[in-house]
């Protein structure tokens, strides 16, 4: 499994996954920055299925995405991106959208910080996460957010296996 550690935080609201990659920093920049490889790890566990509309990563931009699950049901969300520094860092507003793709206001969002760095010959991953509150906080956690997260990255290696075009 690539994610080497998930740190909870409930006093600062935060939950920090780290993952490490036989890859260069380059290699796993482009399964955030390519909307096809992102749409090939970004979203649930195994079965989920993720359908990038929109993809455009300078500040400003927004990304936008159509999940379905095993059972057909489906789930709209967004990023707004805050900043980028390709390929090492990424900053963005996570939330929910309804079903034509707006964002739905009153769901809270989760402030999110992507860090690449070269580490023992291949990539550290840093994805920081900053919740409005500690009951948003729980109630991802209580539904298994940080388990289907890490299963996501933990897609991220195959992807990084194939030939790099």
């Amino acid at each position: 499994m690539t994610v080497t550690r998930v740190d909870k935080d409930y006093d600062a609201l935060t939950l920090t996954v780290v993952a490490d990659f036989d890859a260069p920093v380059e290699r796993v920049w482009r399964l955030w920055s390519d909307p096809r490889r992102l749409e090939r790890w970004w979203g649930g566990p195994p079965g989920f299925t993720t359908a990038v509309d929109e993809h455009d990563l300078t500040p400003g931009g927004t990304v936008t995405y159509l999940m379905t699950g095993p059972d057909g049901r489906t789930s709209r969300g967004w990023w707004r991106i805050d900043s980028v520094e390709p390929p090492t860092s990424l900053e963005f507003t996570d939330g929910f959208a309804d079903d034509d793709g707006v964002p739905v206001p009153d769901i809270p969002t989760t402030q999110v910080r992507v860090r690449l760095t070269e580490h023992d010959g291949g990539t550290r991953m840093h994805v920081h996460s900053v919740f409005d509150s500690r009951e948003q906080m729980d109630q991802l956690v209580r539904l298994g957010a940080t388990d289907i997260f890490a299963q996501s990255i933990g897609r991220m290696d195959a992807l990084l296996t194939e030939s790099p075009d």
